[in-house]
């Protein structure tokens, strides 16, 4: 019988090959070195704490995802976050504070938590909760960014604080990325990596997958061309498609057998990094990993939400504790009920069943 494909474990091999990498290239920097070692450390001991709630009953996710802000820069083409108006040109109003993010980070550290990608809008515009993230050294902070926002300042800070770890949006080579993003997206994007590799930082990639790109993306030439410049991270993410317009980009049966295929053939091509893909990862484990089986959403205003693609709560961790939050009754229900399970089309199943999420949300008199 074929052994299930063991994320999280794949996830703590690659951060463990990436600390020991680090911890070679800073022998000579005495306080870096320190710091790297620390962090191997915490994060054993991390797991460890993980495993000792289990036992006592609380599952703890491996990892949370944590929309800093609904701000964003960019119009990039089909943006779901966009498209469902979670993010916004708009002033913010009422988002969590960088105290208030600090104090979930801390929680998030006592539960074992080992990893908290931060999202947005487009995250580094808070600069301030950036700042507080770098303070959790057992924390890896994967920054999904537009990369737009990088200055001296920003270099400085990671460079201080290696658990912050910028995760650069890119589709591609120049035109297709620009003709999503933005024009001049893909030269800001190279030039940051170059000066990443000049500083001696590691950084990641996440590339949205559409049967317009899928070739391009996972072709040798341009993965090369990523790990050249120090990419130590990239993770492909099937395109969800909310408008009919933009169905034709979601990738459909041959192309995600394909996908997952070229993952695992790229895996054992590129060890030195971590290779991820949603949500072919999750099929292998089972199912969706959202609703707390391995992760769930905190939004900009403090709801914990199953996953970005699925905007209901029934708890707002402004009025809680993070502890409690991962065992809301909206998440039980949606694991009970096998809503996260099962084949689905398109990248998202929580979103493909909204219809059937909503009816179990409405049921219990969840705010959406």
């Amino acid at each position: 019988m074929k052994r299930q494909f063991d994320l999280q474990r794949h996830i703590e091999q690659g951060v463990e090959r990436i600390v020991e990498d680090t911890l070679k290239a800073t022998l000579k920097n005495p306080r870096e070195s320190a710091f790297m070692a620390r962090f191997a450390a915490a994060s054993r001991k991390a797991s460890q704490t993980r495993m000792r709630l289990e036992q006592e009953g609380l599952h703890v996710p491996g990892f949370l995802i944590a929309s800093i802000t609904s701000s964003c820069n960019l119009h990039c083409a089909g943006c779901y976050s966009r498209c469902s108006n979670a993010t916004n040109d708009a002033p913010p109003v009422q988002q969590l504070t960088s105290q208030e993010w600090l104090r979930i980070f801390r929680e998030a550290d006592e539960l074992g938590v080992s990893f908290i990608m931060l999202a947005g809008g487009e995250p580094m515009i808070r600069r301030d909760i950036i700042e507080a993230a770098g303070q959790m050294r057992s924390i890896v902070f994967p920054i999904f960014t537009n990369g737009t926002f990088m200055d001296e300042r920003y270099f400085k800070l990671l460079d201080d604080c290696r658990n912050l770890i910028p995760v650069l949006s890119i589709e591609g080579g120049r035109e297709i990325t620009d003709a999503r993003r933005g024009p001049g997206i893909y030269d800001r994007l190279t030039a940051n990596m170059r000066k990443f590799k000049e500083k001696g930082l590691i950084f990641g990639a996440s590339i949205t997958v559409t049967t317009e790109n899928i070739r391009e993306v996972t072709s040798r030439a341009f993965l090369d061309t990523l790990m050249a410049q120090g990419c130590k991270l990239v993770i492909f993410i099937e395109f969800v498609p909310v408008t009919e317009e933009a169905r034709h980009l979601a990738p459909g049966e041959a192309e995600r057998s394909y996908l997952k295929q070229v993952t695992e053939d790229l895996r054992r091509g590129y060890d030195e990094a971590v290779l991820l893909s949603f949500p072919g990862d999750e099929l292998a484990m089972g199912g969706c990993m959202a609703a707390g089986r391995e992760f769930f959403h905190i939004n900009s205003h403090g709801a914990a939400e199953p996953c970005p693609f699925s905007p209901y709560s029934d708890v707002n961790i402004r009025d809680t504790s993070l502890r409690e939050a991962i065992a809301s009754p909206l998440f039980r229900k949606l694991q009970d009920q096998g809503v996260l399970s099962g084949e689905h089309i398109g990248g998202c199943v929580l979103y493909e069943r909204r219809d059937q999420v909503e009816a179990i949300a409405h049921a219990g008199d969840l705010p959406r």
